[in-house]
């Protein structure tokens, strides 16, 4: 899978640069020429239950001359370790490691769902319809380059061949120890502003503290966090549509420059993300478990 991914995405790159050396001759892209039509209904759907057919028997001949033996019985008092999911469900195990459940499970796959859908809504540029290109999409190209195969697939190869047991980091021939010792993750920004940079401790909320002033307590402790968030979310973007995304903003229009852009902030949280826990060992910017909200 991860050798057809490389070829095709080869593939097209390269018809993308062979199209855009043919339009500064001034001449149309290859797929102009394309003239043959192809019709759904027959053609397709016949070469794809052939395709189908022939898959099928291809794995049934596979499964009968190579032995699969299955595991043993599953023993409810031991857990493998580590309990992996599948493959293309490795990325969420991996962002489960710098981002709460509810973020990492829920959040996150739904915002990239959205996004998917509002590509066609959000992108003004009626060029590189139709055929591959590099130069006519170069902002396209160049987020997909880095959220598919930067981040996703890059999550996948991580959990694939670099988690073992106790889900901890294990380089390609290193052994897989369950005993290795490894740093702790779960030093929260919070923490880092009170106690190592300030010098005093965490805000503790009473219990006896009513509503109202346990959210002032809860606010208070997590002011870095919350300024920090609110920077990046917030005046991070204004800037951008000031400075160096101006033309940008000026061709998408307020709305759609926000989408876009806040999309965009969601998906470079994830490596920001991955750099604080490898290096400063950080789990959370924002952490307010009295409420189950964890960033």
């Amino acid at each position: 899978m991860v050798y057809l991914l490389a070829f095709f995405t080869w593939l097209g790159t390269a018809q993308a640069v062979r199209n855009d050396e043919r339009l500064r001759r001034g001449q149309g892209p290859v797929e102009a020429g394309f003239t043959d039509k192809v019709l759904v209904w027959p053609d397709v759907v016949y070469i794809e239950l052939i395709g189908a057919i022939v898959a099928t028997v291809v794995l049934v001949v596979w499964s009968l001359l190579i032995p699969a033996p299955l595991e043993e019985p599953a023993n409810p008092a031991v857990t493998p370790n580590p309990s992996k999911a599948p493959w293309y469900f490795l990325g969420l195990q991996e962002m489960l490691l710098y981002f709460d459940p509810a973020v990492a499970g829920v959040v996150l796959p739904a915002l990239i769902i959205l996004g998917l859908m509002a590509i066609p809504y959000l992108d003004p540029n009626p060029r590189g319809s139709g055929y591959y290109t590099v130069d006519q999409r170069r902002f396209g190209w160049a987020v997909f380059l880095f959220g598919f195969l930067g981040l996703w697939i890059l999550l996948i190869l991580i959990g694939t061949f670099m988690r073992g047991p106790n889900w901890s980091f294990f380089g390609p021939y290193e052994p897989r120890d369950p005993h290795k010792i490894a740093a702790a993750t779960n030093i929260k920004l919070c923490e880092y502003f009170w106690a190592v940079w300030l010098g005093r401790g965490v805000p503790r909320v009473p219990p006896e503290s009513g509503g109202l002033q346990k959210l002032g307590i809860i606010l208070w402790r997590e002011i870095a966090g919350l300024t920090l968030t609110c920077a990046y979310f917030v005046v991070l973007p204004a800037v951008l549509a000031r400075t160096a995304l101006r033309r940008m903003r000026q061709a998408m229009g307020r709305a759609r420059y926000w989408v876009m852009i806040l999309l965009l902030l969601m998906m470079l949280m994830l490596p920001l993300k991955m750099i604080l826990n490898w290096t400063a060992h950080l789990s959370y910017i924002v952490s307010i478990p009295e409420y189950s909200f964890n960033l």
